[in-house]
């Protein structure tokens, strides 16, 4: 094995708090913000970038304004579905009310403001509906499961995030039958009409995990904007090193890395949980994944889209939260386990039986961080020669043996270069 370095764009916004107050300067808000009024500010439970600077500068934009901002946890039934848990997921982003500079009200009540043109109740938190305004906070990027010119951002968070566990569960089980366009464009038509909604802060990270994009979206162009950065965003995703893989090691999965544990747009299965497909960018015959992130909380969501795991990774999964998740989200495939292993090393030998007539020594075996971090890797020395042919890869010290201990665990891959 060998660590490689890839080649991203690395488009940054270097001053975070001064774009957000510019930015947010651009919807005019004094002209309907009054002083003392309340604005409901959404925080999720992703692993944004700078997330805690974000909401402190879109805070204190608020404040000088002379609005009354406070936090509102949006994100349906992450941290098992109640209001301690997703506090605690709220804390362990970095996002708390000393971080903010502003109070965080949590509640899974919702309030059914009406029903969509579907028949269907479009729930919407407590505390943001019975605030003054709400603000709209997400970072826009390619969903891990729905296709559409809308997927991951503003208008999921209004209805997902803000739905609480109780809309997450009805907007789902809509999709069911409706397709997931159908259901934004539907959910999104009354809350923008009944919710108070003021605007929207769209953030884009650049492929090494840093904020490359801060846009204010008025409420009225939220629908055109949106998928037009949604096209940004997908031109910005980090990629594998190599789209074809007999294994792929995964150190650390979890929510704050992606909605799916691991990325299904980067490790190809974001239309099959098992194969992938023609659509997909990455083709990964098999996944080994050893690890939860601490900042998921045992939430283990999309575990079940790898085919080995060890005991060790199985026993920090919390079940309560990880199923609540997946049957919230009607994908129970994603928190079904892997077949489990006592060491790295035998999940690594086994799979490595799995692959067809290819000896391990041929074997073309990636090993990444997480699917937010893929600046350095590892590979295997199947891949030394196109290493070498590439402009975007350049190896970083030399080869080794493959990096597993005594004990038969592996180490893990290094964020930096």
């Amino acid at each position: 094995m060998c660590d490689i370095h890839q080649h991203f764009n690395t488009t940054k916004v270097d001053d975070i708090p001064g774009t957000v107050h510019s930015q947010l300067a651009t919807l005019n808000l004094q002209r309907t913000v009054q002083p003392g009024q309340s604005v409901a500010v959404t925080a999720g439970s992703r692993g944004i970038a700078n997330i805690a600077t974000i909401l402190r500068a879109t805070v204190d934009y608020l404040k000088s304004l002379g609005a009354a901002p406070f936090i509102v946890p949006a994100m349906g039934s992450h941290g098992g579905g109640t209001v301690a848990g997703q506090r605690e997921v709220l804390a362990g982003l970095g996002v708390t009310e000393e971080s903010v500079g502003a109070e965080i009200r949590g509640t899974m009540e919702t309030v059914v403001v009406a029903e969509t043109s579907f028949g269907i109740p479009v729930h919407f938190d407590r505390f943001a509906f019975e605030a003054d305004h709400v603000l709209v906070v997400n970072r826009v990027k390619p969903h891990t499961r729905f296709i559409g010119p809308i997927e991951s951002g503003l208008h999921k968070m209004m209805l997902i995030g803000l739905g609480k566990h109780e809309g997450a569960k009805v907007y789902h089980g809509g999709i069911m039958k409706h397709s997931f366009s159908e259901m934004i464009d539907s959910v999104a038509e009354v809350v923008l009409q009944k919710c108070g909604i003021l605007g929207g802060l769209a953030i884009l990270e650049n492929a090494i995990d840093e904020t490359g994009h801060l846009e204010a979206v008025p409420p009225e162009q939220f629908a055109t904007r949106e998928p037009e950065l949604l096209k940004q965003a997908v031109e910005w995703l980090p990629v594998l090193p190599f789209a074809e893989a007999d294994l792929l090691i995964v150190d650390r999965i979890g929510k704050n890395i992606s909605g799916a544990g691991m990325d299904a747009n980067i490790v190809g299965r974001k239309y099959n949980d098992h194969v992938a497909t023609a659509d997909d960018v990455a083709r990964c015959l098999r996944i080994f994944v050893r690890s939860l992130t601490e900042e998921t909380h045992g939430n283990a969501t999309g575990i079940g889209m790898a085919e080995f795991t060890t005991q060790r990774c199985v026993d920090q999964v919390d079940p309560v939260k990880t199923r609540t998740n997946c049957i919230t989200a009607n994908h129970p495939e994603a928190a079904m386990i892997p077949i489990v292993f006592d060491t790295d090393a035998e999940a690594v030998d086994a799979a490595l039986q799995t692959i067809g007539m290819v000896e391990p020594k041929d074997a073309r075996v990636i090993q990444i961080s997480d699917t937010l971090h893929l600046s350095r890797t590892r590979v295997s020395e199947a891949y030394f020669s196109l290493v070498k042919q590439s402009d975007k890869l350049e190896f970083v010290g030399e080869p080794y043996d493959f990096p597993v201990d005594a004990a038969g665990w592996m180490s893990a891959v290094g964020h930096g270069r």
